[in-house]
């Protein structure tokens, strides 16, 4: 590990972590039936892009999901989708399956996990 007040971004391992972490994501969300269907480009790796710059973004990365995209805006940018308890859930058994991949030192694991334990459950739109 690098110095304790360097940002998560560094500490997780940069962009190559990041990227790894969604490639591995998306690949779960692929074979999904349930959650494919929310999205609607055939090709994922555009969102695979916005979820991994987002994510730099806010661990301390670059500032590019911004530049690109503005604010983030997560609730108003799911409002078209449909999402549901279930849905959420999903979305974070491949999100976790993708951690587990990482082997990430547990206080970093813990730290990550507990924002993705906060923020699938936010997107949910749908009761």
């Amino acid at each position: 590990m690098t110095e304790p007040d360097a940002p998560f971004y560094a500490l997780f391992g940069g962009e190559a972590a990041f990227r790894l972490l969604v490639e591995r994501f998306y690949a779960g969300v692929a074979a999904d039936d349930e959650l494919r269907p929310m999205y609607p480009e055939d090709d994922l790796g555009p969102a695979a892009d916005r979820l991994r710059m987002f994510l730099e973004q806010y661990w301390g990365g670059p500032t590019t999901y911004s530049d690109q995209r503005g604010h983030p805006r997560l609730r108003m940018r799911h409002a078209p989708f449909p999402v549901d308890e279930a849905a959420s859930e999903r979305w974070l058994a491949h999100m976790r399956a993708s951690l587990d991949d990482q082997a990430l030192p547990a206080e970093l694991d813990a730290l990550i996990w507990r924002y993705f334990e906060t923020a699938a459950p936010a997107m949910i739109n749908t009761f």
